[in-house]
């Protein structure tokens, strides 16, 4: 099992070199930190001018509404200006803006200039076909570059662009799309995955078919198999781009920093997913600041974020981050061990990658294919590794640090959500080290780690992880719930005023963070967030399931994984075929993500006598470990 404990007896240091600390984007950070906390609205408007503004604002932070925060209000901006329009004005027009491969092998390159010209007349055509500022538009696409490109184009209109994993079923895809009320989807007709095809466009019109909202849908052709194209609905991506209305220039929009930029939807406690809504303005400072302070990008780096643009890290870290500070972005679409477990090492060497943003799940799937791999190839461009998307066991830090960092790239262990649009607790690359702990809060971040009372828990104590200042990247709201948005994240310290994460965490002697995991009941699968109220909701809807409870597991490759158990209805029959049959059912209704690796079909379920399945029983029974206090369950 993964171990991500915190073990206050280990006091294990890492000191990076003083290079780090030489010609650093960020300042030294105690003294930025306390400069922060003294004037948190002077400390973000600082950063804010490093954007191009159509329009000053007024007033950095109000505060007159909380918890519906508004920053850089009376702002007029434009994301999009700020990643693309900007830079072509500069010699920056002729520099990389991003390196692709995919899976089989291609290999292109587009400069700023190329993907400005590429998103202005995607631009013109999602405005030819009637998007107008304000409308959401569905993404469900694969690793290229044309998501990166309708990302952009949709906020270069002001649309609010929705992007869904490309690993999600059609019924996840559906509810998102009624949620959102999307009349516009773009989408491949596939992708590659470990040499397969994964049917998107088959997907998506199963999607729709559930969900019948949908007007247009544009199809970009990447893998070449036949695929369903119905008349007056579905058009090639390839075929618009060539038309005379697809012309390469297109005044950015002016949005208010407040306007809306993007709903992407994650799992909650309960089974309908959370759409995060987040904003021009305060977005585009935040991430293009974290970026820029936590992996020190410069000029002449190659930075590679392994992620999906699907997710929160792909969305601030590979498309908007990166080119509002003008960097050369690497991607790829495929996965890391195909077909050889030396296929991440092997890109580095060829595309002289020098920084490398990934997750503890990738470093410990491959950690298993030993060192051999990676010591076939050099290195040594590599200058700064970094963690995401839960915490990394200190055995998988160790071996990412000695085997790909070779014992001098610092690892910067990112803590962040979702909801937070960027990191919040993070090393600086000259901060000293601790394998498995996220250090202290970014620069303008204040945290705390607290009881149920909201009192402050002595260092090496479990706690509710929690955020007291309001910050420029945050949620503005859940999509169509502001109830919702409210009871989730700002209902238990409300009296506080407080920013609920949901996650417990700890503090050493030393003031640094360790981060345990989730306190709701939400999995993170390989990085992803999976509600279990939304599991079991799919196997429930199974005609053979009563009742069912599932919890997540620690495995040493993903992290976690997803236990399930099931009660029957009357009349159905334990069996094997069963079993398979109901992992094929999850499988169809969410994604393969959300496949249990055990699914056990039992008679009861331990519950308290008010009728809650008792997770933290079942969790405790899945890993052979005592049930600890169960007397409230019910005889």
């Amino acid at each position: 099992m993964t171990d991500n404990s915190f073990n206050p007896a280990v006091d294990e240091w890492y000191y990076p070199d003083e290079k780090y600390r030489e010609n650093a984007n960020a300042p030294d950070y105690d003294k930025i930190y306390a400069q922060a906390a003294k004037d948190i609205e002077a400390f973000w408007g600082e950063r804010a001018k490093s954007l191009d503004w159509f329009a000053p604002w007024e007033r950095v932070l109000d505060r007159s509404n909380a918890p519906f925060f508004k920053w850089f209000v009376g702002g007029k901006i434009n994301i999009a200006y700020n990643a693309l329009d900007r830079h072509v004005k500069t010699w920056r027009r002729n520099k990389v803006a991003l390196i692709w491969e995919g899976e089989p092998g291609e290999k292109e390159s587009l400069t700023y200039w190329r993907l400005h010209q590429e998103v202005n007349k995607f631009a013109n055509v999602l405005r030819s076909m009637g998007v107008k500022k304000g409308d959401r538009i569905t993404i469900y696409m694969g690793r290229i570059p044309e998501i990166i490109i309708a990302m952009l184009s949709c906020a270069k209109v002001g649309a609010v662009h929705s992007v869904i994993y490309g690993g999600f079923s059609e019924q996840a895809i559906a509810d998102r799309i009624e949620d959102a009320n999307s009349r516009l989807l773009i989408t491949c007709d596939g992708a590659w995955l470990r040499g397969q095809v994964v049917p998107l466009k088959e997907t998506v019109d199963k999607a729709i078919s559930k969900s019948p909202i949908v007007e247009t849908v544009i199809v970009v052709k990447r893998t070449g198999q036949p695929v369903s194209m119905e008349q007056g609905r579905d058009y090639w991506y390839h075929d618009l781009m060539g038309l005379p209305i697809a012309s390469p220039r297109f005044e950015s929009v002016e949005m208010d920093a407040e306007d809306p930029l993007f709903i992407l939807y994650t799992s909650g406690t309960t089974g309908k997913p959370k759409g995060i809504l987040h904003t021009h303005g305060g977005y585009a400072v935040f991430t293009s600041t974290t970026l820029s302070w936590v992996f020190d990008l410069k000029d002449d780096d190659r930075w590679w974020c392994a992620a999906d643009p699907g997710w929160i890290t792909g969305h601030s870290y590979i498309v908007y981050a990166p080119l509002i500070l003008g960097a050369t972005s690497f991607m790829y679409e495929g996965a890391p061990n195909f077909p050889y477990p030396n296929r991440w090492w092997k890109m580095v060497e060829d595309h002289g990658i020098s920084v490398l943003y990934t997750a503890p799940t990738a470093i410990r799937g491959l950690m298993r294919f030993g060192e051999a791999w990676p010591n076939r190839h050099d290195l040594s461009s590599l200058r700064l590794l970094g963690s995401v998307g839960e915490p990394i066991n200190p055995e998988a830090w160790r071996w990412y640090f000695r085997v790909v960092g070779k014992e001098h790239a610092p690892i910067m262990d990112t803590w962040w959500q979702t909801e937070t649009g960027g990191f919040m607790i993070t090393p600086l690359p000259h901060v000293a080290l601790k394998p498995g702990s996220a250090t202290r809060p970014f620069p303008g971040i204040e945290i705390d780690i607290v009881d149920e009372e909201g009192n402050s828990v002595p260092p090496g104590t479990d706690g509710n992880l929690v955020i007291k200042q309001p910050w420029p990247g945050m949620l503005r709201t859940i999509y169509g719930d502001a109830d919702r948005f409210v009871r989730q994240y700002w209902s238990q310290y409300a009296k506080q005023g407080w920013y609920l994460t949901g996650d417990s965490a700890r503090r050493d002697k030393d003031g640094y963070v360790w981060i345990i995991g989730r306190n709701d009941d939400v999995i993170k699968v390989s990085g992803y967030r999976l509600g279990t109220a939304e599991v079991e909701s799919g196997l429930v809807s199974h005609p053979a399931v009563a009742e069912a409870a599932a919890v997540g597991v620690p495995d040493e490759v993903r992290g976690n994984v997803i236990y399930a158990y099931c009660i029957l209805k009357a009349g159905y029959q334990p069996s094997e075929a069963l079993v398979n049959e109901l992992k094929d059912h999850i499988r169809q209704q969410i994604g393969p993500i959300a496949v249990p690796t055990k699914l056990e079909l039992v008679t009861s379920l331990p519950k308290t006598r008010s009728g809650k399945i008792m997770r933290r029983v079942i969790r405790a029974r899945a890993m052979g470990m005592p049930e600890g206090d169960t007397t409230t369950l019910e005889e």
